[in-house]
């Protein structure tokens, strides 16, 4: 295997060099063709999301293949546009002349993703990568096998390798690509392999961008709207039973309003899923045995005040709440990654920046709450990748919106013209006039040359 990647590295470079990818004609083609096959093959990925996650058919639409559609559409009708040199102003002492930005694909990127949305974090930076110009090598968790089979099979029916290769395997695969010399990567996943990606791409100067995770608060102050903030706060953190990146890690409620939204939680999750959560045929299950027991010793020593039934047949983890959590329980110390929600309580403002501080930056935060100021005061005050105010999770899916992390949550950022933006470099051009051609700058210097360009530079 390590020859072969070693040949497709090669081939990819050598076809980009043809200038083929760099044509608007050729994209826009590539991208349509995508778009069609993933309609031709939508069922074929529904049923393997079934068989690696449990994924019921409206899970799979909404959050996977449904979204790339949507990424999709957008880039087919703004890339032409994006690809135009951008014309910016040229200082006065520099005239007479042009300045412009011009946007030009990398070449070949690595694109490495993870097994909890495979088909959506695997398919939106491949369009946005191809939609910059680079040729493409998909490297799809091995933790979801029969969505990368599927992703193998669709992408090379429609796809030379030499421009876009699907590569599946473990970790030994993973080791060997980041051995190449790439023109960028794209990683998302763990913090522990984000490291180490880094750490590879330094050995080739390889500019990277890791979309990692951590613990995303969710806080919920004494105005929000309770029923409503437990409605959508019950869906972020069920959404792929809380294998999301984004999902709400954990709730700081107002203390005030701590039972009314602890009622209406356990309401919600019932009328969801039903009093037997690990029963219900739609509701995901933890992807393997490792995570599965990871969760469960999370909550061990815990007070859970809902929940708590698991089907170790079935790799099902119900919902849980977590009531009387303080900072230092292990459930407190790691990205939870499952549907376990630790609820903690503040009286000031404080109190809620000490709790988000003792961790590093989140990717995500939520607020609820229907007070101005404090909106404010949590846009100004806490810093995160992205979020929402007054719901969970739907940031993610604006194609107008640049998704990423800031801090350990992850560095770059994609959707839309950002990932377009993302994959591309962007080239600095002067084209100078040849008349007049001043001659303040050139030797010799005088003290006359010199007032006179102090003047200027101003």
């Amino acid at each position: 295997m390590g020859r072969e990647i070693e040949d497709v590295v090669k081939k990819q470079k050598e076809f980009f060099e043809t200038g083929k990818t760099k044509k608007y004609g050729f994209r826009k083609k590539a991208l349509e063709r995508l778009e069609l096959a993933v309609k031709r093959y939508e069922k074929d990925l529904e049923g393997a999301l079934k068989a690696d996650l449990n994924k019921a058919a409206m899970e799979s639409y909404m959050a996977e293949t449904g979204l790339v559609r949507t990424e999709l559409n957008y880039v087919l009708r703004h890339l032409y546009g994006w690809m135009q040199p951008e014309r910016v102003k040229t200082p006065v002492v520099q005239l007479p002349a042009k300045s412009c930005i011009v946007p030009e694909p990398y070449g070949t990127v690595l694109i490495m993703a993870p097994w909890n949305y495979p088909v959506l974090l695997c398919l939106n930076p491949l369009i946005d990568a191809i939609a910059a110009g680079n040729c493409v090598i998909l490297k799809p968790s091995a933790y979801a096998p029969a969505v990368s089979a599927v992703l193998k099979r669709m992408l090379g029916s429609i796809y030379p390798g030499k421009f876009v290769t699907v590569v599946e395997g473990d970790r030994e695969e993973n080791l060997r690509l980041l051995e190449q010399s790439f023109d960028y990567i794209f990683f998302t996943g763990g913090e522990k392999v984000g490291r180490l990606v880094l750490e590879k791409a330094a050995v080739h100067l390889t500019p990277v961008t890791l979309e990692l995770g951590g613990k995303s608060p969710c806080i919920v102050d004494e105005t929000a709207d309770i029923p409503l903030a437990a409605r959508r706060i019950a869906f972020g953190k069920l959404l792929n039973a809380g294998q999301t990146c984004v999902a709400p890690d954990y709730v700081i409620v107002h203390r005030r309003v701590k039972d009314k939204l602890l009622d209406c939680l356990c309401s919600e999750m019932k009328r969801m899923l039903g009093f037997y959560p690990v029963k219900n045929e739609d509701y995901p299950r933890i992807i393997n045995e490792k995570h599965f027991r990871r969760i469960l010793k999370l909550i061990r020593k815990e007070r859970i005040v809902y929940g708590g039934d698991y089907d170790e047949k079935t790799g099902r983890i119900g919902p849980v709440i977590l009531d009387g959590v303080s900072l230092q329980s292990p459930v407190m110390q790691e990205e939870i990654f499952g549907p376990v929600l630790p609820l903690l309580t503040y009286e000031t403002k404080r109190e809620i920046k000490e709790i988000i501080s003792s961790n590093p930056k989140p990717l995500a935060l939520y607020l609820f709450t229907r007070n101005k100021k404090m909106e404010q005061w949590v846009k100004e005050t806490i810093s995160f990748g992205g979020g929402c105010i007054n719901d969970t999770i739907m940031h993610l899916a604006s194609c107008y919106l640049p998704f990423g992390g800031v801090g350990r949550s992850g560095m770059g950022k994609y959707h839309g013209k950002a990932g377009f933006d993302t994959f591309s470099h962007k080239k600095s051009i002067m084209k100078r006039g040849r008349r007049p051609d001043i001659c303040l700058r050139y030797h010799p210097y005088s003290d006359v040359k010199g007032e006179i360009i102090h003047k200027l530079l101003k």
